[in-house]
């Protein structure tokens, strides 16, 4: 197929002389967002319009005597698409790849495409109807394809691998007498591992040595179809896959035949300022960033069918996919669930192939139950798809279960309760497995610049839902809510209209939650601390209980360089990497500081911690009484007890107190974290990819930006203007000044059609600016 990306022209307002051509609009490429909207207070009516994109079309010379289609693969929210002003289509998703055939209408020479928009919340067509908790955004946001086919070819082929080594295939194709169809299955090397020819549409071929496609080795195959006529190839139609079973049991997931438990986030799909428009590799790098840096091993794409991109990299990485029809609470009239159900259709069709997606979402995102409708979306799910489980996510216990996977929004969790409901409690049908497709989100809001106990609560919070859901053997996995911070109607979310539920900022900086996510994995060492141990942080300088993220065996804490503990985690059921409370503070060092016996060094950080704890007036009287008996038993005056409660406790009365924490794996120190107050900071910039190509789409390039102190942490009162500057054949997406919130902020920067250099300077008062250089080459045939 060829991309047609670029040389369109759009305009805001829909008219008959754009139509016929006429006037001067804007000059666009693709994907493209009808218009870009601010970090804060984004305002949906901005690009809610009737809306016009237009291009130039001449036909390569091949294309004579061939079926010409064009392919839309994402157009929010209903297009009507026109050739040479005549109407040829509409499509009434703005979540779903759509085909207009062009051969009857297409000419020889240029011809003038034509597309009206209508990206308003039209409450005749899914998601709309009523209020909705997220932007939807609008334009022509995906790729637009041209494909040109002989008149004989192959229009759709699905493979699905009921066990390891079995591949069942079948294609859609207009076929005469005589004419044949061979199936090859070529392997991840590029050789050929199976082949068959045959006049049927339908077969099954083994591959007896199949590489399986799983979560840590994400085997890819290729499925290519050729028909051939009189002996000579013709059409060919080619589907990556894999080798997969996935099965959902009443006792959990089973991938492969392997028990694993979901654990996974929901994703939105928009980016600040571009909306829902950004090329393939930031779509790419959102599957990456779930499966490496968040060690998930799924995903759910809520509320509806995202990036094909997306899709296509979790297939690579081994993310799996838990993907649903367009939808959000609300469900219309008859001709709106007749649409609903086209858009299932279209999900399951585009999508089928893709070895990631384990479960379809047949059910409005937290709907009420309409039983002949949703009869109808899972029998649909089904006939298309004999392979997936169905399931559709619920706030309702005891609903209607007419799925295969209860999949319940389980939002019980406030912090001083049980991580998650019980089964007995969710479900009427305990034979059929239950999940929790959110959690935490809006209970518990936390932006990167809140206080530190609160961006520690947020994290914990995720770690007692994952803990609980682990534990109970009712839950075959968790999806938590969510990725990141996302903008919303005026209904929902903060002041500004973000909804601030995710455990990464908009920008994909992490916040706290995100680090306990990553120590669930083993694939690099992770330590975070949960606070600053800054005393001026802290009432009355009591550091009180704070955490460590880490996923090492344990962690060797440190003071002023003196040893003072080992800490473990202790209070958790089935975390593999559980949080670590550091809760003594003193440890070894009234022994090897003070020179203190055993045991009144014992008894001593008993009352020492009881007082950090409680504070020394509201101490237990248990210890206030033990604190007594060391006075009358060592002979010590009220001014030593006060002395040692302002060295160890209080901190108080001398130079700043350097804490280090290092993580210690396998008898080894695998990370270290240094905590002291500093003032010697420095821009930290991490750019998605610095290759740029550019071609038939524009390329972009996401850059994270943080302020750290001298030993690596987030300066997380910053709130410092930094100023963007690019320089070269690339452009700033968004505004050339943003402002760091907690520490942290992000940029993005695109292609202009040239291929050569560019770079990406950062600026704030007071630290070395920080540059970042690109390179962008043309992309090549």
């Amino acid at each position: 197929m060829i991309r047609l990306n670029n040389d369109w022209e759009f305009t805001y307002r829909w008219t008959e002389d754009f139509l016929q051509g006429k006037g001067d609009p804007e000059q666009v490429r693709l994907p493209h967002t009808v218009k870009e909207l601010p970090l804060h207070y984004a305002d949906p009516s901005d690009y809610e319009t009737v809306c016009g994109y237009r291009k130039r079309l001449t036909l390569p010379e091949n294309s004579e005597g061939k079926r010409i289609f064009l392919q839309f693969d994402g157009a929010a929210h209903i297009a009507t698409v026109y050739m040479n002003g005549q109407e040829l289509a509409a499509h009434r998703c703005g979540y779903t790849c759509f085909r207009v055939e062009l051969t009857d209408t297409v000419k020889q020479g240029e011809n003038l495409l034509a597309v009206k928009l209508d990206t308003t919340e039209n409450p005749a067509v899914p998601p709309f109807g009523f209020v909705i908790d997220y932007l939807t955004y609008g334009g022509l946001y995906r790729d637009v394809w041209l494909d040109i086919r002989p008149q004989k070819y192959i229009s759709d082929v699905f493979v699905y691998t009921p066990s390891l080594n079995t591949a069942k295939i079948s294609c859609q194709a207009n076929l005469s007498a005589g004419d044949l169809l061979r199936f090859d299955i070529i392997s991840p090397d590029g050789a050929v591992a199976a082949s068959r020819t045959s006049e049927a549409a339908e077969l099954t071929l083994e591959v007896p040595d199949a590489k399986p496609w799983d979560t840590d080795a994400p085997n890819l195959y290729t499925c290519r179809v050729t028909l051939t006529e009189n002996g000579k190839d013709g059409d060919t139609a080619e589907t990556v896959f894999g080798f997969r079973t996935a099965e959902f049991r009443n006792d959990g997931f089973y991938l492969n035949g392997k028990k694993l438990f979901l654990r996974g986030i929901n994703r939105h799909q928009s980016y600040p300022y571009a909306g829902y428009a950004v090329p393939e590799k930031l779509q790419r790098e959102d599957a990456r960033i779930i499966r490496h840096e968040l060690q998930c091993n799924t995903v759910r794409t809520s509320h509806y069918p995202q990036s094909r991109y997306f899709i296509d990299e979790c297939d690579r990485q081994g993310l799996l996919v838990f993907t649903e029809l367009p939808g959000w609470q609300h469900i219309g009239d008859e001709q709106w669930k007749e649409q609903a159900c086209e858009n299932l259709r279209e999900m399951i069709l585009q999508y089928r192939n893709h070895p990631s997606i384990i479960l379809w979402g047949v059910r409005i995102n937290e709907s009420l139950d309409d039983d002949p409708f949703y009869t109808k979306t899972n029998a649909i799910a089904h006939d298309l798809d004999p392979s997936r489980a169905t399931s559709g996510v619920r706030y309702l216990e005891k609903s209607h279960l007419l799925e295969d996977v209860y999949a319940f929004n389980d939002f019980s969790h406030t912090g001083d309760n049980a991580g998650a409901r019980q089964k007995k409690d969710v479900t009427a049908d305990m034979s059929k497995p239950l999940l929790i497709s959110e959690c935490n989100g809006h209970m518990y809001p936390t932006k990167s610049y809140d206080t530190w106990a609160h961006r520690q609560e947020h994290a914990l919070r995720h770690a007692r839902v994952l803990d609980a859901a682990m534990s109970d053997g009712g839950h075959v996995g968790f999806y938590s809510w969510c990725m990141f911070d996302y903008p919303t109607h005026k209904d929902f979310g903060s002041g500004d209209r973000i909804c601030y539920h995710g455990v990464m900022d908009a920008f994909r900086n992490p916040k706290l939650a995100a680090a306990f996510y990553a120590a669930q994995g083993e694939e690099f060492p992770v330590l975070e601390v949960g606070a600053s141990m800054d005393i001026g942080d802290y009432p009355g300088g009591q550091i009180g209980k704070i955490y460590a993220f880490t996923n090492a065996d344990e962690i060797a804490l440190y003071k002023n360089g003196d040893f003072v503990t080992k800490l473990r985690p202790t209070g958790w059921k089935s975390l593999k990497h559980a949080p670590i409370a550091v809760e003594d503070t003193i440890g070894e060092l009234l022994e090897t500081k003070e020179g203190f016996p055993k045991k009144k060094a014992d008894t001593l950080r008993k009352c020492l911690l009881s007082a950090g704890k409680h504070g020394l007036a509201n101490m237990p009287l248990k210890d206030k009484l033990r604190m007594a008996w060391c006075m009358v038993r060592y002979k010590m005056s009220f001014q030593d007890g006060y002395d040692l409660y302002g060295k160890y406790v209080g901190n108080w009365g001398g130079e700043s107190t350097v804490w280090r924490f290092d993580a210690v794996k396998g008898g080894k120190t695998v990370a270290s974290v240094t905590k002291c107050p500093s003032a010697k900071l420095h821009l930290e910039a991490k750019p998605s990819h610095t290759s740029l190509t550019e071609g038939e789409v524009y390329d972009m390039a996401a850059v994270r930006i943080r302020l750290l102190d001298e030993y690596g942490n987030l300066a997380p009162y910053a709130q410092l203007p930094v100023t963007l500057t690019a320089t070269g054949e690339a452009m700033i997406v968004g505004p050339a000044a943003v402002t760091l919130e907690g520490g942290s902020a992000g940029a993005y920067i695109r292609t202009v059609g040239k291929e050569g250099t560019a770079a990406l300077t950062i600026s704030a008062a007071g630290v070395e600016p920080v540059k970042i250089e690109f390179t962008i080459k043309k992309e090549r045939d």
